[in-house]
């Protein structure tokens, strides 16, 4: 038998002994806290694979131990807040043999996904989400539904989001149990802004809150009983003052905080606490570290928020070849031009100035770049008043993000006519992230709006010029849309010229069929075009530029001079090709025969993929638009059809 006392032996591997959340109960606190290492060693290890979201799961591995090791998952529901910090909790959950298909095709969703796993109870992608459906949760517990704890993991920057408040508000009315966990590494996706970042500091800056709420609570009982209500006010202004909890309490929810959320032993000590006390709404601080315990994260300006695969040991990334520009970096430099020459153009952002290319617009122009959180109602609307107040604003938000903002998008500008310019990235398919961020639906949901002029670009040199056409347009809204990714290294122009509003431009002429090409899809079309050439079919490309209004006349003539006109997007159903049936509807024209045919994402939510695979599945690359023609034109064969 062994002399060396039991607590200096080194501990065999526990997390090839966890299969499920409930392998957790059996283990001792010391265990984990080596499972608590494990499980980072993991998680590192799997991202360098795969690429992903690592910074904010590596700041949560403690916590993601804790609350397994405490709470009776799946029966009570953890849900984590956007999903970037749930690579741990998949290697807890029966996933580990899986880890390192995350964001693949047929492999894991990067974020939680309730298709995916029982433990897994509410899907996200979105911020701000969290606290709101744990109140759901929470009340079809009360009303029968059901049973178990519901517990929202939420950041600080999530937090800044008006509907987070929204739900603690209604949290703290209703009053029933339910607990969530702030988890406070002030480091969103870009560094936090605003008041209540503020305020967060001031709450870990001054010592925990829950030694002074005791010392407080002890002295007050000590006075006599006609001085301690007015003591008990003044403990609670100096709360306030001093630490806080006030906002989180005056909304219905026990404060507890702020807590070391690396600190294993207390939040364990904790956790066990609420679970076996809380009576009604539970808010408990954690301050974390995005990236701990892997310093090349650690370093990084983001903490290592997304990551190409990387060299663990080094932290160095594998970066693909860059053989033109991405559309958001030529939106971003095409935007600095032209407020290098126009003062009162203003940029907006909600908390994505690194992704949306505004980086680079605050570094030149510090005093007119606006981030405003993850905020993106605000964000529209305070685009809504500069624009009133005389400024050009270009509001840059993700595709998938715009749609948070929409009745502002109506209401605010659309109904006043208000010239703001919406630049929207990552349109379309955007491969890893899938459905949660598909920039699907923006040319559908904008371009039913009286006034608004939607444009998208075919290419980078596009780009520019749609930059130059929003700085230059005054009487209304504008938006222009282009996707994630590498241009396709068209010569660019030294400037962008605005274009003739409503105007397409003619790619290529030829005969029966005509192909009306919005967006970047025009280098697939153009690639269907030669093959098709060889078969004798040459159709007639246009770019259209401009989804509304619609060059009328074009499309008039294209329908009048050809037998067939295809439309193709990327978008949903209800967008460009719709409106184009519309018109040709409206004027009659399939009344003489014309064979019209739309190529749009189809009916579904496609699953994460690379873009390349997820555009094979929507059946809209070269090959598709191909066929698509043949099958117009009637012709069955590859034959000897001559166009």
């Amino acid at each position: 038998m062994s002399d060396t006392p039991a607590a200096d032996r080194p501990l065999t591997p526990i997390l090839d002994r966890v299969q499920l959340p409930s392998d957790l109960k059996s283990l001792s606190d010391r265990e984990l806290r080596q499972l608590a290492d494990e499980l980072r060693a993991e998680t590192i290890s799997a991202v360098s694979v795969t690429g992903g979201h690592l910074g904010a799961g590596l700041g949560v591995v403690e916590l993601t131990v804790a609350l397994h090791a405490v709470f009776d998952t799946p029966r009570d529901k953890i849900i984590w807040d956007v999903g970037h910090q749930c690579y741990p909790h998949k290697i807890l959950t029966g996933r580990r043999d899986r880890i390192r298909t995350l964001r693949m095709e047929n492999g894991l969703s990067g974020f939680t996904k309730r298709s995916e796993s029982p433990f897994d109870p509410f899907g996200a992608g979105h911020s701000s989400t969290s606290i709101s459906a744990a109140l759901g949760f929470a009340m079809a517990r009360e009303l029968g539904g059901d049973p178990g704890d519901a517990i929202a993991v939420i950041g600080d920057g999530a937090m800044s989001a008006g509907m987070a408040f929204e739900a603690m508000n209604n949290a703290g009315h209703l009053g029933k149990r339910m607990i969530v966990v702030l988890n406070d590494n002030e480091m969103s996706i870009a560094p936090p802004t605003g008041a209540f970042s503020s305020y967060l500091t001031r709450l870990y800056t001054r010592g925990p809150f829950q030694e002074l709420k005791a010392a407080a609570k002890g002295a007050v009982s000590l006075l006599p009983s006609p001085m301690q209500e007015g003591a008990k006010r003044a403990r609670d202004m100096l709360k306030g003052m001093a630490v806080g909890g006030t906002l989180f309490e005056e909304l219905g929810f026990s404060y507890i905080g702020p807590v070391d959320g690396h600190d294993l032993d207390q939040l364990l000590s904790l956790l066990r606490t609420v679970k076996t006390r809380a009576t009604g709404p539970v808010l408990i601080h954690a301050v974390t570290k995005k990236g701990k315990g892997y310093a090349p994260a650690e370093r990084a300006l983001d903490k290592g928020h997304a990551t190409a695969k990387f060299d663990v040991a080094t932290g160095t990334q594998a970066k693909a070849k860059s053989n033109a520009p991405s559309y958001t970096s030529v939106f971003a430099r095409a935007l600095v031009d032209e407020a290098g020459r126009d003062d009162k153009i203003v940029a907006v952002t909600a908390a994505m100035p690194d992704g949306t290319g505004l980086n680079l617009f605050a570094e030149r122009f510090p005093r007119r770049c606006f981030d405003v959180g993850i905020a993106e109602q605000h964000a529209v609307t305070f685009a809504a008043g500069l624009a009133a107040g005389g400024m050009k604003p270009f509001c840059a938000l993700y595709s998938t993000f715009l749609q948070r903002g929409y009745d502002q998008v109506v209401h605010d500008v659309a109904i006043q006519r208000l010239p703001v310019r919406f630049a929207i990235d990552r349109a379309g398919l955007v491969g890893a992230d899938g459905a949660t961020h598909a920039g699907a639906y923006d040319i559908a949901f904008l371009a039913n709006l009286p006034g608004m002029v939607v444009m998208a670009a075919a290419d980078e040199a596009e780009l520019v010029h749609m930059v130059a056409t929003a700085a230059a347009h005054d009487e209304g809204p504008i938006a222009f849309r282009y996707p994630r990714g590498e241009g396709t290294g068209v010569d660019m122009p030294e400037r962008g010229e605005p274009l003739e509003i409503g105007k397409a431009r003619m790619i290529a002429e030829g005969k029966r069929v005509a192909i009306l090409s919005f967006g970047t899809r025009l280098l697939e079309v153009m690639r269907a075009r030669e093959a098709l050439a060889a078969r004798g079919v040459t159709p007639t490309v246009v770019d259209a530029r401009f989804a509304k209004p619609l060059d009328r006349q074009m499309i008039l003539q294209l329908a009048a001079t050809h037998e067939a006109l295809i439309t193709i997007e990327e978008g949903s159903v209800g967008g460009f090709g719709s409106l184009v049936a519309q018109l040709l509807s409206d004027e009659g024209v399939f009344d003489h025969g014309l064979r019209f045919r739309q190529m749009v994402l189809p009916d579904t939510f496609i699953d994460h993929a690379s873009a390349e695979a997820m555009y094979r599945d929507a059946r809209m690359n070269a090959p598709d638009i191909e066929a698509k023609v043949l099958e117009v034109l009637g012709v069955a064969q590859i034959g000897d059809m001559r166009a």
